[in-house]
């Protein structure tokens, strides 16, 4: 190779080494200028992270004027003044109810304690029944009382007339239920019990006649009947005959099921540990004999799911509710739901207890009822159906509009509900204990077990009744429950309620009051109120026909003027238990009515236009004017 040539390849390798040089002097600087760039964002992100999350000075504090704070309080609603005395010795009422308890603690003895009002000797004035159990059969014979006691009303005073009248018979009593059933102008008796019932037919005299056997509603000789009542289910003009029965019981079951205290000791046995029972509906035959229609009628009310027996009935009460002219019938059921037996008026029922709202609590939850009563409420616009519950359960206040057949449970907006959870309510009853037009709400309280308090601290055997006075729909709290300096002691000293009812027993206007209890003396409480409030009582007679001579299931309406009101004549309600006939209609200080009119249960109307006030009005079913 000539030096020529290789003089040039070196000078070219040369030119490479330094082309190769400058490429990677500037990579070099690219490199260092990229880091450096990387470096300054980086330092920027830095700074401005910082900046964002540095901790900020706290601004000087600015003080402002506070607005006035308004407390707003709820109105303070006090009952009136009306003092109930306790006058059970002083007007000659020494029965003891006999509930047969003697160590064994079977479930019927709990439970009784059922009385009337009626006046059986149609002298005006109201005569009293109290219905009492008796020693078990199997048991040595005690001291105590076999059998109820009848006392006839004389100017508020009560005398014994249970010997000789025929209603003095040995039986295991739980209610009485008390209706002209023969239209004869005399109130007869029928008495539920566990075991047979019987039927008395007043023959007048203060005489009763045991027509059980040739009526045919004695019922089975293992029932345990409790409510009961008369109405005319067909308006063929005579009345019929419900009976509630509770559940399934024999003693040898009972003492089988070893039913215990929390902490030792034999228990009252609880209803779910026994099968439900079919209550009975008895038609009138119009000659002294009745016939069980019970199947037929669609009264009896099975399980879905097993198709037994599903009702364990306590209480009882009858109404219109949906204006069809026919009595429907409303029953509370313990620890199953309640039943609304919808009358068609073609001699057929149909439970729509589920479908109306009044089966169960606002939960879907079935109580242990016991106690019911229906009334017309918030000037005649709706009808309310208070139902008493166990304890740590409300009371339960079903509110329906007029006419209509769908209910809702209103015990805590009207403020009764939160005072009754406590109690355990057997018997109660709507009344007008201050005659100021409203009606108003009693309850009778007491437990099953005498040592419930070393189980459950909250709970006593013997408990206060309960008053609850209707302010009206315009007040913030409906019900008002009254305390002792407003009522008096004597109403609220505890005892173990079991049935309830009322009267005006002294024929000066307003309404007495009558505890029952288990096991115990009952409690007379006369009505002192002297509000100088106005009154008007009624009493309704049918004429036999068209219309049965109790006139159960009419109702008499009351034109006040600036309000109305209206009520049912009938005596079934509360527990075990019967009313007086005849209507009272507190006025309060209004001195006159403008006019009231009778709606009789065969559809029929009748005008009285105006009536004396303070004194009663007899109405007998004809265009005549009130003797």
């Amino acid at each position: 190779m000539s030096n020529k040539r290789k003089k040039t390849e070196a000078d070219s390798a040369a030119v490479d080494n330094e082309e190769v040089e400058r490429d990677d002097a500037a990579i070099s600087r690219a490199l260092r200028g990229s880091l450096l760039g990387i470096a300054v964002i980086v330092a920027i992100g830095c700074g401005v992270a910082y900046w964002m999350s540095r901790p900020r000075s706290t601004p000087p504090v600015r003080k402002s004027e506070l607005a006035t704070v308004e407390i707003r309080e709820a109105p303070k609603i006090n009952p009136p003044t009306v003092r109930f005395t306790d006058i059970t010795d002083d007007a000659g009422i020494s029965f003891v109810h006999n509930n047969g308890a003697n160590g064994d603690k079977l479930l019927p003895e709990t439970m009784g304690g059922g009385c009337a009002f009626f006046d059986f000797d149609d002298d005006g004035d109201q005569d009293l029944l109290l219905v009492s159990s008796a020693d078990w059969p199997w048991d040595n014979a005690s001291d105590r009382r076999q059998t109820s006691s009848l006392y006839r009303n004389d100017d508020g005073k009560f005398i014994d007339v249970t010997e000789g009248s025929g209603l003095d018979v040995e039986l295991y009593g739980m209610g009485a239920a008390v209706g002209d059933f023969d239209n004869d102008g005399l109130v007869d008796v029928f008495m539920s019990a566990v075991g047979q019932n019987r039927l008395f037919r007043n023959a007048g005299d203060g005489k009763f006649v045991d027509v059980t056997d040739v009526s045919g509603v004695a019922g089975s000789d293992d029932s345990w009947s409790t409510s009961a009542g008369w109405f005319d289910y067909d308006n063929d003009g005579d009345i019929d005959l419900f009976v509630c029965n509770y559940v399934g019981w024999s003693r040898e079951y009972d003492q089988g099921q070893g039913f215990q205290l929390v902490g030792g000791g034999r228990a009252y046995g609880r209803p779910q540990n026994f099968e439900g029972t079919f209550s009975n509906l008895y038609r009138n035959d119009g000659d002294g004999a009745f016939t069980d229609v019970s199947e037929q009628s669609g009264i009896q009310i099975r399980n879905d799911a097993t198709s037994v027996p599903r009702s364990k009935s306590l209480g009882l009460t009858f109404c219109d509710f949906d204006n069809n002219g026919a009595l429907d019938v409303v029953v509370s059921n313990d620890t199953v739901q309640n039943v609304l037996l919808s009358n068609d008026g073609k001699n057929h029922f149909h439970d729509v207890g589920t479908l109306t709202g009044i089966a169960f609590d606002a939960t879907g939850n079935a109580r242990g009822a016991m106690g019911i009563d229906v009334a017309s409420f918030r000037d005649r616009r709706s009808i309310a159906v208070a139902i008493g519950n166990f304890s740590n359960e409300m009371t339960a206040l079903y509110v329906s509009k007029a006419g209509q057949m769908q209910f809702y449970d209103e015990a805590v907006t009207t403020g009764l509900g939160p005072s009754t959870r406590s109690v355990l309510t057997f018997g109660l009853f709507y009344f007008d204990y201050d005659l100021d037009g409203r009606s108003d709400l009693f309850c009778a309280n007491g437990h099953l077990e005498d040592d419930i308090n070393r189980v459950q601290p909250s709970q006593h055997y013997e408990q206060p009744p309960q008053l609850f006075w209707n302010a009206g729909p315009q007040s913030a709290t409906e019900f008002v429950q009254a305390n002792e300096s407003q009522v008096g002691a004597d109403l609220f000293r505890p005892m173990v309620g079991r049935g309830a009812s009322y009267a005006d027993i002294d024929n000066d206007g307003d309404l007495d009051v009558l505890i029952t209890t288990a096991g115990q003396k009952p409690r007379l409480l006369r009505n002192d109120q002297s509000l100088d409030h106005h009154w008007l009582r009624i009493k309704l007679v049918g004429d036999g026909v068209k219309c049965s001579r109790d006139a159960i299931g009419a109702w008499v309406d009351v034109d006040l003027g600036d309000a109305a009101v209206s009520q049912q004549v009938m005596p079934t309600r509360s527990y075990l238990s019967q009313v007086e006939l005849p209507l009272t209609f507190g006025l309060g200080k209004r001195e006159s009515v403008k006019g009231v009119t009778v709606r009789w249960p065969d559809g029929e109307t009748q005008e009285l236009g105006e009536l004396a006030v303070d004194q009663l009005h007899a109405v007998r079913r004809s265009p005549a004017s009130p003797q």
